[in-house]
């Protein structure tokens, strides 16, 4: 309940902290951004690596004996029971919890689990061949050999596995940049309980806290107040954040919304704490930071294996539309340099990902005595300023094409809300002064196409409900994304340009 009221109130309400530049941030705040941030790495793709190559291990030794010990037999059937087998051990394994951070730094716990798991599974496989009458197609002593093999190999594999985590998790390389919204007891409470169960999990930056009277003193548990929530934006605009911890009570509900207003436009997780509730739920409702009990109340739109997919996906279409687009793209320079002087590209400082500032590339389209850098006048139907060649190239989008060398260079994604010049207006309001809840669009990567631009708000914004149209479109992007979502908005992207095209000048 508390997650989608927290949703529709941003929509409604998100703050504009962090429009009008930069806020002036405590000298703790101000340390911990001057300071050397370490390469962390993300728990659940490590947790996915182990488990593929943990699989790939068991599989290559059942095969293994099956061709050099064995010798008997056809591999059509021992490879399917093989990766069967495998697969049902993975099951087993993530229902004993073993394939987690905390379970990697266990020894004994973990390395027992793992065995029982080995045992059922060759269990039920003794049991499968015993029950289908199957026994003269596979090996007793392949079927024996594998299990003692495969035990000495967990054993080995989770001993090295351990030793691997633990190694980086005494660098600080598992641990989770942490903020705390909330001060006093509360948030004594919740770092006590940090320290005790999620230390290696969490590296805890400091707090965050509106109060300013002797309920929220400078320091708590050691830990220093870096600021006011508003800070927070500024703060984690220019300091890597992965989690925040909203340290309130739960029957604070006006409260709570009222932080998750201002802290819903982060790319980041957000979490309230449930240390303080005297409620008492399921485990389904709980997430959990080391053994803190927690309530999911946003998460980063995109991360872990999301943004290994997502990445590979730009990077394939990026260097495949550039292979197959290159030809239109030197024919549109050729045709630039032949009708205006001066460049052939034009740069353009825009809005990326958590509001950092990036170049954006595209084709010149306007004539070099006429450029607007800063985009203080849209184009409109028949501008003067447009070449030609600009006309075409800006109805068509071409003059977007360099913009694939931003995905190459990780500034851009092919599909995400489109990047919006800084000074662009919409009824002679800019941009964020015309939509609350704009910024939240900065959440994900910016990107060549979107949501917006396939439903035909593309082109010239010059009412406000235009705009908001576009942001609307962008926050159902980044509400609903799927890598399958992205594939369908590039599928639409050409027809769109044929058939949604009126605004574009």
């Amino acid at each position: 309940m508390y997650r989608v009221d927290a949703k529709q109130a941003v929509l409604d309400h998100v703050s504009k902290q962090g429009a009008a530049g930069e806020r002036q941030l405590s000298p703790e705040a101000e340390a911990i951004i001057a300071a050397p941030v370490e390469r962390t790495l993300s728990g659940a793709v490590v947790v996915g690596i182990a488990q593929v190559i943990e699989a790939v291990l068991l599989a290559g030794l059942g095969y293994f004996i099956f061709e050099t010990v064995v010798a008997i037999g056809e591999a059509e059937f021992y490879v399917p029971v093989i990766l069967a087998s495998c697969l049902l051990a993975n099951v087993l394994f993530n229902a004993a919890r073993t394939h987690r951070i905390v379970a990697y730094r266990t020894l004994f716990n973990q390395i027992g689990r793992v065995l029982v798991g080995w045992t059922l599974v060759m269990t039920v496989l003794a049991v499968g061949i015993f029950f289908f009458k199957a026994s003269d197609l596979f090996s007793r002593l392949w079927l024996l050999s594998w299990f003692a093999g495969g035990a000495v190999l967990l054993v080995a594999y989770r001993l090295a596995l351990r030793a691997i985590v633990m190694r980086w998790t005494a660098a600080g390389r598992l641990r989770r940049r942490t903020v705390i919204v909330g001060g006093g007891k509360d948030a004594e409470v919740l770092i006590e309980q940090i320290r005790a169960s999620a230390n290696n999990d969490i590296r805890l930056l400091g707090l965050f806290d509106d109060r300013v009277d002797a309920r929220s003193p400078d320091s708590v548990a050691g830990s220093p107040k870096l600021g006011k929530v508003a800070d927070l934006i500024e703060f984690a605009r220019r300091t890597p954040i992965d989690l925040v911890i909203v340290s309130m009570p739960l029957s604070a509900e006006k409260r709570v919304l009222e932080m998750l207003t201002q802290l819903w436009v982060l790319p980041v997780d957000i979490r309230l704490s449930a240390h303080m509730s005297k409620l008492r739920f399921t485990d389904r409702a709980y997430s959990y930071v080391g053994d803190i009990a927690v309530f999911d109340m946003a998460d980063r739109p995109i991360s872990d294996w999301n943004l290994v997919f997502k990445w590979v996906f730009d990077k394939l279409v990026a260097l495949t539309a550039l292979i197959l687009l290159s030809p239109v793209m030197v024919i549109t320079a050729i045709a630039i340099k032949l009708e205006s002087k001066g460049p052939v590209f034009f740069m353009q400082n825009r809005h990326g990902f958590n509001n950092e500032l990036i170049k954006v590339y595209k084709f010149r389209s306007m004539r070099t005595d006429m450029l607007d850098h800063n985009a203080v006048k849209q184009v409109t139907k028949d501008d003067p300023r447009v070449t030609k060649v600009g006309k075409f190239i800006r109805k068509s989008s071409i003059d977007e094409l360099p913009q694939l060398f931003n995905v190459l260079k990780g500034e851009l994604s092919i599909v995400g809300p489109r990047p919006h010049a800084l000074q662009a207006k919409a009824d002679n309001k800019l941009y964020y002064e015309a939509v609350e809840g704009y910024f939240a669009r900065h959440r994900v990567k910016p990107g060549m196409t979107g949501w917006a631009q396939v439903n035909g708000w593309r082109g010239e914004t010059d009412t406000i409900d235009k705009i908001m149209q576009r942001v609307n479109h962008d926050l159902y992007y980044i509400e609903h994304w799927s890598i399958l979502f992205d594939f369908y908005i590039v599928l639409l992207t050409p027809v769109s340009l044929v058939s949604k095209n009126e605004n574009a000048y």
